[in-house]
């Protein structure tokens, strides 16, 4: 490995300045913007952020008002690493020219679920392959929550959303969510990680980590929606604890190909008892709850576990576990 993640506690979050605002229209309980709000917390030079349409986008820009103290711009779904890629590559003619001079300029793409996995990853793919030296950050809530709870390619299995919805026929979307984190991992860029903003120190150390490798940087982090998850506003973050807990988003990064558990996960690895059953988390968001009322669907629960244990399990071997 050529570079480490740096090593953060949470008392060196502490007087970390953040360039995300409160007053943003958010929804009470969206972890998105305790995501946001760490994300920030990493930033140390000149900063420019790319956000795809989306619920952070929307909610935190409603004109003429502004969340974010950094320079800004709001892209379509589909295109948000296309336009980082025009300005990354800018800099750096400019640069060369001695017409821009503000320095090593980081920069920031998010796009949710819907930009990500489905409608923006033919740009990401570009964005990648070409080699362009930008942190993509995936905010994954599970489905098109700002347009109405669609399902993507981030849906979990079973889970029930307005276009998969439960039924007495099709209980849920009957797909298993795209492995959207190999898929960037096969692209052999430098950096890929998940993070989940329940972990602080954890998800801050790998946003630096990111925007200070050369080339593209990927990271997927799990940020719940209470709203289209469908359960009590204070439990979002808790929440998001469980489906690392679960093994449903274990952390990790994949530095130059070399492939590392984060410690939370690393201690259910070295301790299997530590592993939430995933029926203890389904039981908490109401987008689960037709696999409980009126009889428990164990049938589609257990597939539902079989399928995490396989990618859990796959990981570990990756890890050396």
């Amino acid at each position: 490995m050529t570079f480490e993640v740096p090593k953060y506690r949470l008392k060196d979050l502490v007087d970390k300045p953040t360039y995300f605002t409160g007053g943003h229209r958010l929804c009470a309980g969206c972890a998105a913007g305790s995501m946001a709000r760490q994300v920030t917390m990493a930033f140390n030079k000149p900063t420019m952020i790319f956000n795809s349409t989306g619920c952070l986008e929307v909610a935190s820009t409603i004109y003429p008002f502004s969340a974010w103290e950094v320079p800004w711009l709001h892209v379509a779904f589909e295109n948000s690493a296309a336009v980082a890629s025009g300005v990354e590559a800018a800099i750096k003619a400019m640069t060369r020219k001695g017409t821009y001079t503000a320095g090593k300029t980081d920069i920031v793409v998010f796009g949710g679920d819907g930009g990500t996995y489905d409608i923006g990853i033919q740009a990401i793919s570009g964005a990648f392959e070409r080699g362009h030296d930008l942190l993509y950050i995936l905010y994954d809530n599970g489905a098109y929550m700002n347009t109405g709870i669609q399902r993507s390619g981030g849906t979990p299995f079973s889970a029930s959303t307005t276009t998969s919805p439960a039924g007495s026929v099709i209980p849920g979307k009957s797909q298993f969510r795209k492995p959207i984190t190999d898929i960037m991992i096969a692209h052999r860029i430098p950096f890929v990680a998940t993070a989940a903003p329940a972990y602080p120190a954890d998800l801050v150390a790998k946003v630096r980590a990111g925007l200070d490798v050369e080339g593209p940087a990927f990271m997927h982090i799990d940020a719940s929606c209470n709203r289209g998850q469908r359960f009590d506003p204070a439990k979002s973050i808790e929440y998001v604890k469980m489906a690392v807990e679960t093994c449903l988003h274990p952390l990790y990064t994949v530095i130059e190909g070399e492939y590392k558990l984060s410690r939370p996960s690393e201690r259910i690895a070295k301790d299997p008892s530590r592993k939430i059953p995933l029926v203890e988390f389904l039981k908490k968001e109401g987008r689960w709850r037709h696999l409980f009322r009126p009889t428990e669907r164990t049938d589609l629960i257990e597939k539902f576990q079989a399928e995490v244990d396989k990618r859990w399990e796959e990981l570990l071997a990756k890890t050396g576990f």
